[in-house]
């Protein structure tokens, strides 16, 4: 499975574009323009699975700081104060990562 079996790959590019300035990534905004936050449940919890490298049932700090580039091999990092704000945005259970229901409430509120 790829993230352009569930979102067209246009949209996330323009996605990935609109965030290339450091310290200018907003989850929502990504979320919103890539066409994720229209997805259904089962969709959201796809694109999870293919976030999590490490199949641990969690996105780490350290997964989460090339995110962008999940989406676009060859795209920026996310810098520290993004990756902390994403974390903090999703982490109801403050275990300092995301799970996949945590990614979801995420993604789909």
């Amino acid at each position: 499975m790829s993230l352009t079996s569930i979102l067209s790959a246009e949209a996330i590019e323009n996605a990935v574009k609109d965030c290339q300035a450091p310290d200018s990534f907003s989850y929502k905004k990504f979320f919103q323009l890539c066409g994720l936050s229209s997805k259904t449940p089962q969709e959201v919890k796809n694109v999870f699975q293919i976030l999590d490298e490490d199949n641990s049932g969690y996105i780490e700090e350290s997964e989460l700081k090339y995110f962008l580039q999940r989406f676009v091999p060859g795209a920026r990092t996310l810098t520290e104060a993004e990756t902390k704000s994403f974390i903090s945005a999703a982490d109801d259970d403050n275990d300092g990562r995301i799970g996949a229901e945590e990614f979801q409430t995420m993604v789909l509120s």
